[in-house]
């Protein structure tokens, strides 16, 4: 990590801010040792017990990428019942089609895929890439977990098991990007650049997803990954031998559109790479060498044919010109703060959320 985060702040030994908060959550969140694995026993004997007598114990969303692919391949072999959610919100890859259909495949899990009206993901899509600012990936992501927690709680499911973890997602400049989560965010930028209505596009408001959703429907989210020494190397390998997955030439590269961002728009327009904390991540874990990690930095984001050829599917399936693409990489950058957000309200739940962790003695898993 660098400067590239206006956050980043490094201590009398050269030492950041992140890799402190890192170490700080690794020994309360990521338990890849004897107490993981008898956490991970317990929940998933509480998780059955609790689902006893019902089509479903949990519910699990599956993108295509390694850590959900990975995460539903656990889920069978502990002999989980899992409903299946996929979202398609008009962007997966080929691959990720065919990985997905693998995975459903050897696990004999029953699949709910959830297909965003694309008229309106098109008009969402566009209004994002109007506003100038960094996080292009809100569109897809609310509507992911928006729907997951919608589904669970009409379906009555009380595990949503979740493929996110500190082993690979551990260090994350929070200063790029604001919550993928703020409905109240989302609507605003829709209303100020957006040209239709969101009628089928359902989002989740602050009060459903940290009081509603846990408290009355008591939706539990599970990370299990965070319970295992995860590598994502050795789980890439393990899918490979069982169920034939196929690894994507990018990170992320089940999402088309998010390929595209990740790797030409944040660095483009606003100078964040993000393979900086991905690769942080790693090797704060263990699973990097540092040294390493600065060869892999020094690799291309995109090879030119291969930009050209993502920058045409995306002008065609947004239906605009290049013409106008290229005004849109134009566009002056904004930050999600300069539009209505739910920071203040989330700053509030986090108090509370520390005050009853202190009264507790225990770390309390919140998504952010």
């Amino acid at each position: 990590m660098d400067t590239s985060d206006r956050d980043i702040s490094f201590d009398e030994h050269g030492i950041c801010n992140h890799c402190t908060q890192f170490d700080e959550f690794a020994g309360k969140i990521w338990l890849p040792n004897e107490e993981g694995t008898k956490k991970l026993e317990n929940l998933v004997t509480q998780i059955k017990k609790e689902g006893q007598g019902k089509k479903y114990d949990s519910i699990l969303g599956l993108s295509g990428g390694i850590d959900s692919s990975y995460l539903a391949l656990k889920a069978y072999e502990w002999k989980l019942r899992p409903l299946v959610v996929h979202v398609d919100a008009g962007w997966n890859s080929e691959l990720a089609v065919a990985n997905i259909e693998a995975i459903l495949k050897h696990c004999d899990f029953d699949l709910h895929t959830h297909v965003v009206d694309w008229e309106e993901m098109r008009d969402l899509q566009l209004a994002y890439l109007r506003s100038g600012i960094s996080n292009q990936d809100v569109p897809q992501d609310h509507i992911f977990f928006s729907t997951l927690r919608h589904f669970a709680a009409s379906n009555r499911i009380r595990y949503f098991l979740s493929g996110g973890n500190l082993s690979t997602e551990g260090i994350f400049p929070r200063s790029w990007l604001g919550s993928n989560l703020d409905s109240t965010n989302l609507k605003s930028i829709h209303r100020k650049y957006g040209l239709g209505k969101l009628k089928n596009y359902k989002t989740i408001s602050f009060f459903e997803y940290y009081l509603w959703y846990p408290l009355v429907h008591k939706i539990r989210e599970i990370r299990p990954l965070n319970y295992m020494p995860y590598d994502k190397n050795r789980a890439l390998e393990e899918l490979q031998a069982k169920i034939g997955y196929k690894p994507y030439r990018r990170k992320h590269g089940e999402s088309l559109f998010t390929k595209f961002y990740q790797n030409y728009w944040l660095p483009e327009k606003f100078g964040f790479d993000k393979r900086k904390p991905h690769l942080s991540s790693l090797i704060a874990s263990g699973q990097l060498s540092r040294d390493d990690a600065l060869v892999e930095m020094k690799k291309p984001l995109y090879e030119e044919d291969e930009l050209e050829q993502d920058i045409a599917f995306l002008c065609k399936k947004l239906r605009i010109t290049r013409e106008e693409f290229e005004q849109l990489m134009k566009v002056p950058n904004s930050s999600y703060t300069d539009f209505p957000n739910w920071d203040l309200r989330y700053k509030l739940v986090k108090r509370i959320k520390n005050f009853v962790e202190t009264l507790l003695g225990r770390k309390i898993e919140v998504s952010p």
